[in-house]
């Protein structure tokens, strides 16, 4: 039988035999729909980590950060850590110049505090605000894009000016249906002039990035962000990925050199690319795949153990079918083909059905959760080949079971 007639025999009989069909391709559908859910969700939360969450929070790209200690996101110090950290001497403002000079030719860097505090204004409750004090250079490497307004310049940044650029949920709260522009927002004890609006940021993970305050680092804002009288980190962002490496080591080699420190003994401040968050979470993707495909895996090993339940049946409802072909000089082969084919169709429509779901419900996730869904080419083609390969495999048995009937035998079958 030609390839295209089995499939569309295996179309019709799933157009005849609805509810039996139905049952067939569940198995398949489910354990593809989650696959392809799954693998969306993990897609999406790479390209986030890669893009938005890299530049936004850890940085921006070809960025690091020199601290006092790690700037880690993924889970507390132990306790032996949290000491050691605590006995590192803090990074003062003196420490600054000698580290800018070493920077290779068109680096960006600012010095970069910041921590929650409560913000007032005339028009509305007072609110918890992520308060920032940097330099102007920290709006070209946190990608922070001004809207209304302007930045602080390098003569409100010397004199330590009482200024502040807003992210726009700090203006529609303490600014309802006002221009926030030359009002004065108090954060802590002192008060600023609002002379720019950064544009829109969004969230990352539930967290609003809007809630900013920035001030320049000279200003009151930096004894908010850093009462202890330290400057909290020293970003820089490399003209390129290749002047990165050579920019790490020059400041590692001030640093050191600050410090006094022996070639044996270990670097007593922190030092981290933005690409390490990055690349913790790709260390852990893997593993993400590999747990959330476990539930698709059983579905599909469900949807196998019913296709050749099915097919068996099928084989036992034709045999009459099957003794007629032979008579009529079919090989085993074709017998075997035909029955081959029919089990993968019924698998790749049921993966399809699955695929289509799937992305349904990847869209659903992303629509109404902060986990963010990408749907990979790569992810449907590898859905389509499960699909026909669990086909194949769960189909063998009964289609061989049906190519050794023995044709004489079949005839006479009712």
């Amino acid at each position: 039988m030609p390839f295209f007639e089995a499939v569309r025999l295996a179309l019709y009989q799933i157009r005849v035999q609805k509810l039996k069909s139905f049952f067939t391709l569940l198995g398949v559908m489910i354990g593809v729909m989650f696959l392809i859910t799954v693998v969306s969700i993990v897609e999406g939360m790479s390209r986030y980590v890669e893009t938005d969450f890299a530049a936004r929070i850890l940085g921006g790209v070809n960025t690091f950060t020199i601290s006092r200690r790690p700037q880690s996101f993924f889970g507390p110090p132990n306790e032996a850590q949290r000491r050691l950290y605590a006995r590192r001497p803090r990074i003062f403002a003196r420490d600054i110049p000698s580290m800018r000079a070493a920077l290779p030719a068109g680096s960006a860097s600012s010095v970069y505090g910041s921590t929650f505090a409560y913000a007032a204004s005339t028009f509305n409750r007072p609110r918890q605000v992520q308060a920032t004090a940097g330099e102007p250079d920290i709006f070209r490497i946190k990608r922070y894009n001004i809207t209304a307004g302007r930045i602080f310049n390098g003569r409100e940044q010397q004199d330590g000016a009482r200024v502040a650029v807003i992210g726009t949920e700090i203006a529609e709260h303490f600014f309802p249906d006002l221009n926030p522009l030359g009002r004065t927002l108090r954060v802590g004890d002192d008060s600023y002039e609002i002379i720019g609006l950064i544009e829109k940021q969004g969230s990352v993970f539930g967290f609003s990035l809007d809630r900013l305050v920035i001030a320049p680092s000279t200003s009151p804002m930096m004894r908010v962000t850093n009462p202890a009288g330290d400057i909290g980190n020293f970003i820089v962002e490399a003209r390129d990925a290749a002047s990165m490496t050579d920019a790490m080591e020059r400041v590692r080699e001030v640093m050191r050199g600050q410090r006094h420190l022996g070639p044996s003994v270990p670097d007593n401040f922190a030092i981290e690319a933005a690409s390490t968050g990055a690349s913790f979470f790709d260390s852990i993707k893997e593993k993400l795949v590999l747990f959330g495909t476990a539930l698709p895996a059983i579905g599909l090993v469900v949807g196998a153990m019913v296709i050749m339940n099915i097919m068996l049946v099928a084989v036992a409802e034709r045999t009459r079918e099957i003794g007629v072909r032979k008579a009529l000089g079919a090989r085993r082969q074709d017998i075997l083909a035909q029955f081959l084919i029919e089990a993968a169709t019924l698998s790749v429509v049921g993966a399809a059905i699955g695929i289509a779901l799937g992305i349904a419900l990847a869209k659903v996730i992303a629509a109404v959760t902060p986990l963010p869904a990408s749907v990979a080419p790569w992810s449907i083609a590898m859905a389509l080949t499960l699909g026909a390969g669990v086909g194949i495999v769960a189909g063998y048995y009964p289609a061989s079971r049906a190519s050794r009937l023995d044709p004489i035998a079949a005839l006479r079958a009712e």
